[in-house]
């Protein structure tokens, strides 16, 4: 209304309502606190935050929600990735906390706002705690039970068959091999599974139950798997090592377990025609396999290894292995076939 509009010494009346109100000195303020019983560990400066939040004006205006796009918000705090509000708020947090963060424009987007959030306007978020991680995290193991023998421990190479359930750590549960009544079976250090699980499964005996927490940066990353792990998600695994198979001395993928017979060529060149072909040279390994004297590394295509193996002896590639071009591992350390 113009000052023109109004009659000289008019009384007036004016119905306010009241949006928000802040000082300048105002910093943020936490209110309806919710936080897990067990809280082992609070968040830091430069610890990435999975989140979900929605944000309202003071007097209750809507603005924007994490949930209305069904995907956390994902942030590193405390070094001004987000508004400084939010930065100082969500320091001090706990796995699972809820909180209410509300933000004078100072500490938010100050004078001009932004989109359709007003100028100088006080924000509310009320926020959920998913997970959050360290990039400097290793994995977290926690074992159960281990059985009163535990004295064979898994290693790189060896063979395994266990069972598991994966969540993440609000407990939703993203896969169990308990469901599809099947184990999952790996060579472990063959990079079968993720760098963290890896780890985690080593040093652990048939029969024992343990905890795996891995961080992002040795499970799925950032990207995660579409549809199954959401991004930089923190993962739990609850693991039963249920066989465990040894595997072969590192660089080897066959063994014998006892001599060698001085006549090897010979014993494999069965009809003495002075030349092994695939067919001779596969029936034998199976054979010393089957009688216990050689081994072949577990958890693989045997018939892969074999013609392999057949491929490095086989030197000039014509298919067939002459007895100048036999060795064994001993006689040729690039080779280790033998």
């Amino acid at each position: 209304m113009a000052r023109k509009d109004i009659p000289g010494q008019a009384s007036l009346v004016f119905d306010v309502a009241l949006l928000d109100l802040h000082n300048p000195k105002d910093g943020i303020s936490i209110e309806n606190k919710v936080v897990p019983e067990n809280c082992e560990r609070r968040s830091q400066s430069g610890d990435f935050l999975r989140y979900h939040y929605n944000g309202t004006l003071l007097d209750g205006t809507f603005f924007d929600s994490s949930y209305s796009r069904n995907r956390t918000f994902d942030t590193y705090i405390g070094q001004g990735y987000v508004i400084a509000g939010m930065d100082e708020g969500l320091l001090g947090v706990c796995i699972g906390e809820k909180r209410r963060i509300v933000v004078p424009p100072h500490l938010g987007y100050g004078e001009e706002g932004r989109g359709n959030i007003p100028g100088s306007a006080v924000l509310v978020f009320d926020i959920h705690v998913i997970d959050f991680h360290n990039p400097s995290d290793s994995i977290s193991i926690t074992s159960h039970y281990k059985p009163p023998d535990c004295s064979v421990l898994s290693k790189k190479g060896d063979y395994l068959k266990y069972h598991y359930n994966a969540s993440l750590l609000d407990g939703t549960l993203l896969d169990s091999t308990w469901n599809l009544g099947k184990t999952y079976n790996i060579v472990l250090g063959s990079g079968q599974v993720v760098l963290g699980m890896d780890m985690g499964l080593r040093e652990m005996c048939v029969g024992e139950k343990r905890t795996v927490i891995i961080p992002p940066h040795l499970g799925y990353g950032e990207a995660g798997v579409d549809g199954e792990v959401p991004g930089s998600a923190v993962l739990v695994f609850d693991i039963e090592l249920l066989e465990l198979v040894a595997g072969l001395p590192e660089g080897y993928m066959f063994i014998w377990n006892g001599e060698v017979s001085p006549n090897l060529f010979e014993e494999i060149d069965k009809d003495g025609n002075g030349e092994v072909l695939l067919e001779e040279f596969s029936e034998y390994i199976h054979a010393q396999v089957a009688s216990g004297k050689g081994k072949l590394a577990p958890g693989f295509d045997a018939e892969m290894i074999v013609k392999n193996m057949f491929t490095n002896q086989d030197r000039n590639g014509d298919g067939k292995v002459m007895a100048e071009e036999f060795k064994l591992k001993d006689q040729e350390a690039k080779h280790d076939e033998l």
